[in-house]
């Protein structure tokens, strides 16, 4: 039979359709394959992502608790002699703990490793760095990661690790109670009036002040609820929480100080009551009231800091 052009016509447009509906077809195809193929992919990374960032928000969870458990040994009578390598070890036994946790929660393999515990310019952080590499499929993630931790809420460790418990220093509500501890240490310095420190009290946690800048602590009312409230003071010649652990007054870092407040009717010249002052730098203070038995024992240059005259 002899197809005529109008046959021919017909056959080549059915052709060009099979075609086009053949390649829509296969693009269609195509298409689903890698949108679905993405989807695997964008799950797999964001599920990747998420054990990324719950290991690091766990590593200043555990950061802390490794900071307050060396915190722990001094209120249980254990010198620290290095605080950072202490801390260390109590946070690398964590991570171990957490990264077997973890491998069995999201089928990853996880290896980490503190590589320092450092003072920071801020006296309320303490900075951590941590080895992390989390592996999972074709996943990977190596990284240092680094957290400031706060020691905010935390015990303040000098006064036992300075005088430790067999002092006779006690937790006393809020606050740490020296007892006779504190007239002991001066004694045995040979310093002013050590019994105008019978009884001391300062805040056993540890909060930053408010009244920033501390010049206002002179203002009505409010070095009345300093003391009430407990708060700590940054100072360059306090120590850092890290050299607190170790019993250390001052230290080259920036610092704390917190005062220590008397509770005597004794009227004589003593120690200033900064805890740095006392416990390390020994110079001599006298009552900003002569006449309150509550009064702080302060220097002329911590009056002028906190502008109470």
């Amino acid at each position: 039979m002899k197809i005529d052009s109008k046959g021919n016509l017909i056959l080549g447009t059915t052709v060009i359709l099979i075609a086009t509906l053949l390649l829509v077809a296969i693009f269609v195809f195509t298409a689903i394959n890698y949108i679905e193929n993405q989807n695997i992919d964008s799950y797999e990374n964001d599920n990747f992502k998420y054990i990324v960032d719950d290991y690091s928000n766990n590593i200043e969870i555990l950061g802390r608790q490794s900071i307050d458990d060396a915190c722990d040994k001094v209120y249980k009578t254990l010198k620290l002699f290095d605080s950072e390598d202490q801390i260390k070890k109590n946070l690398n036994k964590k991570l171990d703990e957490k990264n077997i946790e973890m491998e069995e929660k999201y089928d990853a393999k996880i290896s980490s490793s503190v590589l320092s515990v450092e003072p920071t310019d801020s006296p309320w952080k303490v900075l951590i760095k941590v080895k992390l590499d989390i592996r999972k499929n074709s996943n990977r993630y190596s990284k240092i990661i680094e957290k400031n931790i706060s020691i905010e809420g935390l015990r303040d460790p000098l006064p036992l690790a300075k005088l430790s418990v067999a002092s006779g220093i006690y937790i006393d509500g809020d606050k740490l109670n020296y007892f006779n501890a504190l007239t002991r240490y001066l004694k045995l310095r040979n310093l002013d009036s050590p019994f105008s420190y019978a009884f001391a009290t300062t805040p056993l946690t540890i909060k930053k002040c408010p009244y920033d800048p501390y010049i206002h602590h002179g203002d009505p009312g409010v070095l009345k609820d300093c003391l009430k409230k407990g708060y700590f003071h940054e100072s360059r010649d306090g120590s850092c929480y890290l050299c607190r652990l170790e019993g250390k007054g001052t230290c080259p870092h920036y610092g704390l100080e917190v005062f220590i407040q008397t509770h005597t009717p004794l009227k004589n010249d003593s120690i200033s009551c900064s805890d740095h002052v006392i416990f390390h730098d020994h110079y001599t203070g006298q009552k900003i009231d002569e006449y309150d038995i509550d009064s702080l024992i302060l220097d002329s240059s911590h009056r002028k800091k906190y502008g109470v005259g």
